[in-house]
C-alpha cells in the first residue's frame, strides 16, 4: 500500500476542515449567542470615578492609667528592682497613647461631604481625609448611625470630584462590580468581582439588607464605594466574613439606597429614626413549623411581646407567626426588622400572622426605635423589671401541641441561654421550663414575675422537660 507523505496528509486535513466548515455555515444563525463575550474593561471607570475616592485616617487618644498601675503588670522581680533604684515615690501621672486607624470613603458633593462607615471614625478625636491629588484635609463628623454603620463627614473645600450615585434596587446577582479603597493603607487599590447575593442579614446587623460580593475586601477598604459597570456607586464596602482576618471570598456592602436615606436624615434631623414593633422573635425551624401546623418553615415566631410596645397595642400575642408585613412576605425572622425599620414612626402597617393555625390580619401603628438597644428589648418596663437577665434566659409561650406532646399543662420554651445561673445549671435552648422555684410557668409573663421575685443569693430549683425527660436542675444565684 502506498503511503501519503506528511505534507500531503497536512493539506488533505486542511481541505476536509474547510469543507466541514462550509457544510455547517447554514446552521450558524440557529446557534445561541455565547453567554460571555469577554471580561469587562474597568480602566475608563477607574479613571473617571477614582478621584472621588478618599483615604480616611483617624487618631483616638486613649488613657492608659498612671505609671504605678502599669508597674502592677510587670513581674515582681523587675518591680522590686525599679522601686529600689529610683521608682520610690514617683508621682501618679496618667499615661496616654494614640490609637490610629485607616479606612476609605468617597465624596458625594462638590463642597466636601464624605460618606464612610461609622466604625471607621467611631470615637475618633481627629479625622483626616486625603484626596487622590495628595491634599490632606481635616474632617468634621456631621453625624453617624451605628445601626446601619454609616457616617457623614465634611471637609472645607470647593469644586471637589464627586462619585456618581446609583441605585442598589436594580442590582442583579451575577452582575460585575468594582471596589476602590485603601486596603492595608495601599492607596487607590482596585478590585473587582460579582454580586454573590442580595438582602443578606448578618447576626450583628438586623436593619441592613447587605449586598454580598466576592470582591476582594480587606482592612482599610471599609467605607469605600462599590461601583457597577456604569460607574455608579451601588454600595459601601463594610464587612468581610473571615477566619483569618483577611479576605476569604465573602464580602458585604451596605446598599447605597439605604445609605443615602441615612444621609438625608442626618442632614435634616441630625439623627436617624427607625420604626419599632416591640417583639422578640425567633426562626421557625422544621419541628416548630410542624408543631404550629405550618406546611413548611416560614415567618418570624413571636416569643415575647414587650410591655407598652406598638405590637402589644395592636394585639400581637406570643406564639403568633408573622408571615407578612406591609405586603412583603416574611420567610425568615431576620427579614422582619429590616422592613419594620423602613417604616416611619407613627405610620400604620399591616401584619399577617398565623395564630392557632388560622391566618389573621392586624394593623399596627409603628413606634420609634429607642436609641438604647436595651430599652428597645425590654419595651416600656421599668429598669430591673424585665427579670430574665438574672438567670440569662429568654423564653416564649409553648404551643398546645408542644405541651400535649409531653403531657404537660404548663411550661415555656427556652429560646436563648446567655451567661448566667441557667447556663451553669445546664439549661439549653429548646428545653421546656415547667416550674421555677415551685411556680408553674404558665406564660412568659409569669416567668418574668417569678424571676423578679427570686432572692439575690441562694439556690432555687427549676423543673425542665427535655425531649420528654423531666429533670430538676439547681440554679445557684449570685
Amino acid at each position: 500500500m502506498r503511503r501519503l507523505r506528511p505534507v500531503a496528509v497536512f493539506w488533505l486535513m486542511v481541505v476536509i476542515s474547510f469543507l466541514a466548515g462550509c457544510s455547517d455555515s447554514s446552521s450558524d444563525a440557529e446557534r445561541p449567542a455565547p453567554l460571555v463575550t469577554g471580561l469587562p474593561d474597568f480602566t475608563l471607570l477607574v479613571e473617571k470615578e477614582g478621584p472621588a475616592v478618599v483615604n480616611i485616617s483617624t487618631v483616638t487618644h486613649q488613657e492608659q492609667g498612671d505609671l504605678s498601675d502599669q508597674l502592677e503588670q510587670v513581674p515582681e522581680f523587675f518591680r522590686k528592682f525599679f522601686e529600689q533604684f529610683g521608682g520610690e515615690g514617683m508621682p501618679s501621672v496618667p499615661q496616654e497613647r494614640e490609637a490610629r486607624s485607616l479606612g476609605s470613603g468617597f465624596l458625594i458633593s462638590t463642597d466636601g461631604y464624605v460618606l464612610t462607615n461609622n466604625h471607621v471614625v467611631a470615637e475618633a478625636d481627629e479625622i483626616m481625609v486625603r484626596l487622590q491629588d495628595r491634599r490632606e484635609l481635616k474632617a468634621e463628623l456631621i453625624g453617624a448611625d451605628e445601626q446601619s454603620d454609616i457616617a457623614l463627614l465634611k471637609v472645607e473645600a470647593e469644586d471637589l470630584p464627586v462619585a456618581d450615585i446609583g441605585s442598589s434596587a436594580n442590582l442583579k446577582v451575577g452582575e460585575w462590580v468594582l471596589a476602590i479603597g485603601a486596603p492595608f493603607g495601599f492607596d487607590s487599590s482596585v478590585t473587582a468581582g460579582i454580586v454573590s447575593a442580595k438582602g443578606r442579614s448578618l447576626p450583628s446587623d438586623s436593619y441592613v439588607p447587605f449586598i454580598q460580593t466576592d470582591v476582594a475586601i480587606n482592612p482599610g477598604n471599609s467605607g469605600g464605594p462599590l461601583f457597577n459597570l456604569s460607574g455608579e456607586v451601588v454600595g459601601i464596602n463594610s464587612q468581610i466574613f473571615s477566619r483569618s482576618g483577611g479576605y476569604m471570598g465573602v464580602s458585604f456592602a451596605i446598599p447605597i439606597d439605604m445609605a443615602m436615606d441615612v444621609v438625608s436624615q442626618i442632614k435634616e434631623h441630625g439623627k436617624v429614626s427607625r420604626g419599632w414593633l416591640g417583639v422578640l422573635i425567633q426562626e421557625v425551624d422544621r419541628d416548630l413549623a410542624e408543631s404550629f401546623g405550618l406546611d413548611q418553615p416560614r415567618g418570624a415566631l413571636v416569643s415575647q411581646v414587650l410591655k407598652g410596645s406598638p405590637a402589644e397595642e395592636a394585639g400581637v400575642q406570643p406564639g403568633d407567626i408573622i408571615t407578612g408585613f406591609n405586603g412583603e412576605a416574611i420567610y425568615r425572622s431576620s427579614e422582619l426588622p429590616r422592613w419594620v425599620g423602613l417604616v416611619k414612626p407613627g405610620e400604620d402597617a399591616d401584619l399577617t400572622v398565623i395564630r392557632d393555625g388560622e391566618e389573621e390580619s392586624l394593623t399596627v401603628t409603628i413606634g420609634l426605635l429607642p436609641d438604647d438597644p436595651a430599652l428597645a428589648m425590654r419595651g416600656g418596663a421599668e429598669p430591673g423589671q424585665e427579670g430574665a437577665d438574672a438567670l440569662g434566659l429568654q423564653v416564649r409561650t409553648a404551643s398546645e401541641a408542644e405541651l400535649a406532646k409531653f403531657g404537660l399543662k404548663a411550661g415555656v420554651v427556652v429560646t436563648d441561654v446567655k451567661e448566667g445561673p441557667a447556663r451553669e445549671a445546664g439549661i439549653v435552648t429548646g428545653d421546656l421550663l415547667v416550674t421555677l422555684n415551685n411556680i408553674p410557668m404558665e406564660s412568659p409573663e409569669r416567668f418574668a414575675e417569678a424571676v423578679a421575685s427570686l432572692p439575690e443569693t441562694g439556690t432555687v430549683a427549676a423543673l425542665i422537660n427535655r425531649d420528654g425527660n423531666p429533670r430538676f436542675l439547681a440554679l445557684k444565684l449570685k
